[in-house]
């Protein structure tokens, strides 16, 4: 028999092998429901008292002899129906509490944080924390983007890209001089992003993604690295010389 809808209704292995077990005995003492169920004594007691709890079972003492019987099967209708309410009444409680768990989190927030990343997964998965603190019509800044990228890296841009754009994100892109022109044509042609050369002859292997109070120095090789960065003072430094940079650059010509 497949058990999962019972396992989705919150019931343990144990107590679904002791409700089967009952169900296809009947009245039965523990020693022959043990035997049945496959579930040890040791058990078994504190597994039929959660099951009654539940109104899934019941008991009666017979001549000094406890006796279990599990309810009608149609009865696990109510039981989804307590379970029901119990979500209502819990989601209006958390509905309550979530207000303390925000203010937590933006406490919690203000403490720096470092995190690295490795692999092309883990260079996507540091810049796709984007999209959980940007919204529509904000924006992200990229700075000293190298021309060495390996193939599956600019593949994966130009997908996030349009993913972007559907967010209603925007960015603005400062690549090193020596990239391909190619490049900054495919990133200027996708809705709210800007790409230009950066004013200096700069070149090094590592970028910097800058966005809220987060940043992301990035390094592109065949094995990347990306270290994430969790501080506004550091955020508010990064942006700052990114906008030095962007006043000092020009708009991308082809």
């Amino acid at each position: 028999m497949d058990t999962k809808l019972l396992e989705e209704l919150g019931l343990t292995p144990g107590e679904i092998k002791t409700y089967l077990a009952l169900l296809k005995l009947g009245s039965s003492s523990t020693g022959p429901l043990a035997k049945e169920s496959g579930v040890s004594r040791s058990k078994l007691y504190s597994i039929l008292d959660k099951l009654e709890k539940k109104g899934l079972a019941g008991h009666v003492k017979k001549k000094g002899v406890i006796y279990f019987q599990a309810v009608e099967p149609s009865k696990i209708k109510d039981y989804i129906k307590q379970r029901e309410k119990e979500l209502n009444l819990l989601e209006e409680q958390f509905e309550q509490f979530l207000p303390q768990l925000q203010a937590y989190q933006e406490e919690a927030g203000k403490v720096q944080q470092v995190t690295v990343y490795q692999g092309l997964k883990g260079l996507s998965t540091a810049h796709e924390h984007t999209y959980l603190k940007l919204k529509s019509g904000e924006e992200y800044y990229y700075l000293g983007i190298p021309k060495n990228q390996p193939v599956e890296h600019h593949l994966y841009w130009q997908r996030d890209h349009l993913r972007r754009a559907k967010a209603g994100i925007k960015c603005k892109l400062l690549f090193n001089k020596d990239t391909d022109q190619k490049i900054l044509e495919n990133r200027n042609s996708y809705r709210g992003c800007s790409a230009r050369y950066m004013p200096a002859d700069i070149k090094t292997p590592a970028y910097f993604l800058i966005y809220k109070d987060t940043v992301m120095i990035a390094m592109p090789s065949k094995n990347p690295i990306a270290i994430e960065i969790i501080s506004q003072e550091v955020a508010e430094s990064f942006k700052a010389y990114f906008d030095e940079f962007w006043k000092q650059s020009k708009p991308f010509e082809k």
